[in-house]
C-alpha cells in the first residue's frame, strides 16, 4: 500500500465497502459523541467521515487530534448506520473505521477557523492566507477560476485561434496608466517595464502574418482601483483577428462569452440575452468603426474572496 493513501478523501463509495483503506488529510471537524469520535477528514478532493471508538487501537491517538492536524488513517470502510447518511457528500453513504492513525503534522490554536463560512476582516485573512485558502468557498473559487480559464482556451482553440505568450520584461510604451519598473542588474540605471497589456507584441504578431491570436494575458498597471479593474495586476482574455469585419468579431466572441456564462453561471443565454452589437452600441454609441483587425477583452478578475468573469469593451486595435 502507498505510504500515505490508497484513495483520496472524495473517492470512496458504497462499492468500496469492506476494503482496507488508507487516507491522508486535514482534520476538518471533530465531534465527540460520548466516547465515539467522528473525524471529518479533508483533502483537495473531498471529505470522508472517520470513526474511532474505545475498542479501536487508534482511539488514544484520535482523542488527541485537533482541527487542521494532518494525519494518515488506516481502517476498514463500512456503510454508515441507517438514517445517518449525508446526501450532501459524495462519500455520505460510507465511513472509515480507524484501526491506525499517524499524526503527520500537529497544529496550534487556529487564528482563523477553517470550518464554516464566517466572515473575518480582510487583513486577518491575508495574514493567514494559507488557512483562508483551505476554506471551502475560497478553495472552490480558486478551482473555478482555473476551470473558466480552461473553458476559454478550449472555446478559442475550437474557433481556430492560436495561443501565444508574450514577454513580461519589456520596454515602456504609451498606455493609460503608469508602469511598474524593474531595475536591470546588467545595465545599472536602466529599467524594464512590466506590460500594461501585450499591445505592441500582439500587433507585431498580426503584421507578421499570424491570423488569429489569443492570450490569457497578465497586465500590470500602477493605478488606483476602479469599478471594472483590480489595482496593480489582472488577467484578460486578449484577442486579435486579421481581415475581419465587425460582425466577424461578434460572431467569434459571442459563443465564447455566452458559453462560459452558461457553463459556470447556471443560466441559459435566453434568460438574459444581449447581443454583442447592442452591448457595443450601448457603451460606444454609433461611432464604432470596422477595421481589418479588432481586439476584444474578457477580463478574469480575482480578489481575496471571489473570482469573477467580467466582459470589457470592444476596442479598435
Amino acid at each position: 500500500m502507498h505510504r500515505y493513501r490508497s484513495h483520496n478523501c472524495g473517492a470512496l463509495r458504497a462499492s468500496h465497502i469492506g476494503e482496507t483503506v488508507r487516507l491522508s488529510g486535514w482534520c476538518h471537524r471533530i465531534r465527540d459523541h460520548g466516547g465515539l469520535l467522528f473525524i471529518d477528514l479533508r483533502d483537495h478532493y473531498g471529505v470522508t467521515q472517520v470513526v474511532a471508538d474505545p475498542d479501536s487501537p487508534a482511539f488514544k491517538t484520535a482523542e488527541k487530534l485537533r482541527s487542521e492536524w494532518v494525519v494518515r488513517v488506516d481502517g476498514k470502510l463500512r456503510r454508515r448506520p441507517e438514517g445517518t447518511d449525508n446526501k450532501e457528500l459524495p462519500t455520505g453513504e460510507v465511513e472509515l473505521f480507524a484501526t491506525e492513525i499517524e499524526v503527520l503534522g500537529a497544529a496550534g490554536e487556529l487564528p482563523v477557523p477553517v470550518f464554516g463560512d464566517a466572515e473575518y476582516p480582510e487583513e486577518l485573512r491575508l495574514k493567514y492566507r494559507f488557512l483562508d485558502l483551505r476554506r471551502d468557498r475560497i478553495h472552490n473559487n480558486i478551482m473555478k477560476r482555473g476551470q473558466i480559464i480552461d473553458s476559454l482556451r478550449r472555446r478559442m482553440k475550437e474557433q481556430g485561434f492560436f495561443e501565444f505568450q508574450t514577454p513580461i520584461l519589456t520596454a515602456s510604451s504609451p498606455e493609460g496608466a503608469r508602469d511598474f519598473l524593474v531595475p536591470s542588474r546588467l545595465h545599472p540605471g536602466k529599467f524594464y517595464a512590466l506590460p500594461q497589456a501585450p499591445q505592441q507584441f500582439k500587433q507585431l504578431l498580426m503584421i507578421s502574418g499570424f491570423d488569429r491570436y489569443f492570450q490569457i494575458a497578465p497586465c500590470f498597471r500602477d493605478e488606483d482601483a476602479r469599478a471594472d479593474r483590480s489595482p496593480g495586476e489582472f488577467y484578460q482574455l486578449d484577442i486579435e483577428m486579421s481581415f475581419v469585419t465587425q460582425q466577424d468579431v461578434f460572431d467569434a466572441v459571442e459563443p465564447v462569452m455566452r458559453g462560459v456564462f452558461e457553463e459556470f453561471g447556471g443560466r441559459q443565454a435566453g434568460d438574459a440575452e444581449v447581443s454583442a452589437d447592442s452591448l457595443m452600441r450601448k457603451r460606444c454609441g454609433n461611432t464604432a468603426r470596422t477595421s481589418p483587425t479588432f481586439a476584444t477583452r474578457l477580463k478574469c478578475r480575482t480578489s481575496p474572496s471571489i473570482s469573477r468573469v467580467r466582459a470589457s469593451r470592444f476596442s479598435q486595435a
